[in-house]
């Protein structure tokens, strides 16, 4: 007898009531190397856990070596495969330190999660100065752009990999005091755009993800001040403030196989927020 497709699907999914769900497997990513920039706390150590949690080695950095350590042992704790080291991004010679060991430890490498960032300047933008331009630059776009330079020979060499920049809701609509930083976010929007269509063809996928108002240390004046955090909550169709492990699972998703078809894109996570360029 014949079925109608419609009728064809609702026996599939009577026999296997999970066939239309698409779970990531906790081995989705096994075998994956994974460089986690700005990764010992934050944001940063959510995607290092969210890899990790999904069988990928994650290479943990930041600028301390105690929080290096701090994070390793975290991690290992969770039986995630780890290794660690500092790492100034806005240094060449650490970017290339960062790479050369990930290699040497790891023997390739398949992700990068570009999530170093700085802000040293809070005000009115015509205030700030050349050193500041320079500074937030610096780390927050050029060392994006250059460490991938770094790795892209080496994801090339394993049949291809995945490049993630973390930019910011900020990248789209520029915050009230924080106009250079929202500008350098707003470049990475630009730079997955430029560079997902000429890293297609080493089977490199290149994606963003903007976040919105995160709890973590780096955006704490945006939400310590529970006056601050009411007012962005009206902002919200989901009425609550993300954590880092909120940015961390979509990270992993646009890693994964799941994620093969996309590439070039931004996905913002904000609870709702309106966020068009």
């Amino acid at each position: 007898f014949d079925l109608c497709p419609s009728s064809l699907m609702s026996l599939c999914l009577l026999r296997n009531p999970v066939a239309g769900r698409r779970n990531m497997s906790h081995s989705s990513l096994a075998g994956k190397v994974a460089i986690v920039t700005a990764s010992t706390d934050g944001i940063g150590l959510a995607a290092a856990q969210a890899l990790g949690k999904r069988g990928a080695h994650v290479v943990v950095s930041s600028r301390r070596q105690a929080n290096v350590d701090k994070a390793v042992a975290l991690l290992k704790s969770q039986s995630i495969q780890v290794t660690g080291t500092t790492c100034n991004v806005g240094s060449g010679e650490d970017r290339e330190k960062l790479v050369k060991m990930t290699l040497d430890q790891c023997g390739g490498v398949d992700i990068l999660v570009s999530n170093a960032a700085v802000n040293p300047f809070f005000g009115n933008i015509m205030d700030s100065t050349e050193a500041v331009w320079d500074k937030i630059l610096d780390v927050n776009v050029k060392s994006a752009f250059l460490l991938t330079k770094l790795v892209v020979p080496h994801m090339t060499k394993r049949g291809g990999g995945n490049v993630v920049f973390v930019s910011s809701v900020a990248g789209y609509q520029p915050m009230q005091a924080l106009g250079p930083y929202s500008v350098s976010k707003t470049a990475l929007l630009g730079l997955t755009r430029a560079l997902a269509p000429e890293l297609a063809h080493s089977n490199i996928r290149v994606n963003c993800v903007a976040p919105g108002v995160i709890k973590t240390r780096f955006s704490s004046a945006l939400w310590q001040s529970e006056e601050i955090a009411e007012e962005f909550k009206k902002q919200l169709s989901i009425k609550r403030l993300g954590e880092p492990e909120d940015i961390g699972g979509v990270i992993a998703f646009l890693c994964s196989e799941e994620a093969s078809y996309i590439t070039g894109e931004t996905i913002t996570v904000t609870g709702g927020m309106s966020c068009r360029l």
